[in-house]
């Protein structure tokens, strides 16, 4: 099967993943009422419509724009790098959202009475993590240009994410034990938690950074070959690297924000999307690995409400996902 062909499958598996993801939950809703309901034609019981139109629709959409951005961040992560572990937060933005919402959870208890309901709501939480991702990058983008080695710039985020890791564990230790199940909640992620205002603010920065993106494939395809053959094609090589980081950082941050840090698909749909769509161009590697990310974003969100209770994205993205990967890498013996 050709490239092409296999882009329209795929394609073709997402609407009907987007389908199932719709229909399928504790409550299941027959295919027929679904469309029924997307249409505007209403469906034969009313909660249905309640159910698709206020949990489900918005959930699913946040599913297919999480398995949009942060594949898109991991190929550019990996590509910059030339470093197949690299993924969307190898900077340490999940992790100043992360050290940022557990101030805000479990350093409630040293503010005032009347300020922790504030601090520690729905818009407390999101907003403390944007200024914890914000933090990191400015710290990143200032050490990117005074580093000429991006190996460096690697390490300083991992190194970071070190140092919140220690805080974070410090707080855990202090806190109570409502506090700490709030922040383990928020770290576990949830694609439910977006409103439909919420979402439409989401959509339009993700959707004017990822045009911004289209701009910088063909410097990505030169950066393939490493920064002196970039630099000999006539790649502004510095100004790129800035770009790459600022994209990555604002589509790691919002999406962490408003769902929460999600484990694996930034890193590995990149890797399945270059093993099972063959080609190295990267106005193709980004269609495959957006579409890759769709599907198996989809199918994570179907596992995770199957059940009575909702099990984390965060378990479902890292139980279905490591195994595909490592079966694909053994198959094929090497990274691509």
């Amino acid at each position: 099967m050709k490239n092409k062909q296999r882009i329209l499958v795929i394609i073709l598996f997402c609407i009907i993943l987007f389908i199932l993801d719709l229909c399928l939950g504790s409550v299941r809703i027959p295919v027929n009422d679904t469309f029924n309901i997307l249409i505007g034609n209403g469906a034969s019981k009313s909660t249905w419509e309640y159910i698709i139109l206020n949990f489900r629709l918005p959930k699913a959409i946040v599913a297919i724009l999480v398995g949009i951005t942060l594949p898109v961040c991991g190929l550019l992560m990996q590509t910059l790098f030339r470093n197949p572990l690299a993924g969307p937060y190898i900077l340490g933005l999940s992790s100043g959202s992360s050290l940022m919402v557990a101030l805000v959870i479990m350093g409630s208890s040293f503010l005032p009475q009347y300020l922790i309901p504030i601090f520690t709501s729905s818009y407390g939480i999101v907003i403390a993590s944007i200024a914890g991702s914000l933090l990191v990058l400015i710290a990143v983008l200032l050490t990117a240009q005074k580093i000429k080695n991006t190996m460096s710039i690697l390490v300083i985020g991992l190194m970071f994410s070190h140092f919140t890791s220690s805080i974070i564990n410090i707080l855990s230790y202090f806190s109570s034990a409502e506090q700490l199940q709030k922040f383990t909640i928020w770290s576990m992620g949830n694609l439910g938690s977006v409103s439909w205002k919420t979402l439409s603010f989401i959509i339009i920065v993700c959707g004017i950074t990822l045009i911004y993106t289209l701009r910088l494939l063909k410097n990505l395809d030169a950066l393939l070959l490493g920064e002196n053959y970039a630099k000999s094609l006539g790649v502004p090589y510095k100004k790129t690297l800035n770009q790459i980081i600022l994209i990555t950082s604002v589509l790691t941050g919002v999406i962490t924000a408003f769902v929460g840090p999600i484990a694996f698909i930034g890193f590995a749909i990149p890797h399945i999307a270059k093993i099972v769509f063959q080609g190295s161009q990267h106005l193709y590697l980004f269609i495959t690995t957006l579409l890759t990310g769709v599907c198996i974003m989809l199918i994570c969100d179907i596992v995770s409400q199957g059940f009575e209770v909702a099990i984390p994205i965060n378990a479902v993205t890292s139980i279905i996902g490591a195994p595909i990967v490592v079966w694909l890498l053994v198959k094929k013996r090497t990274f691509n």
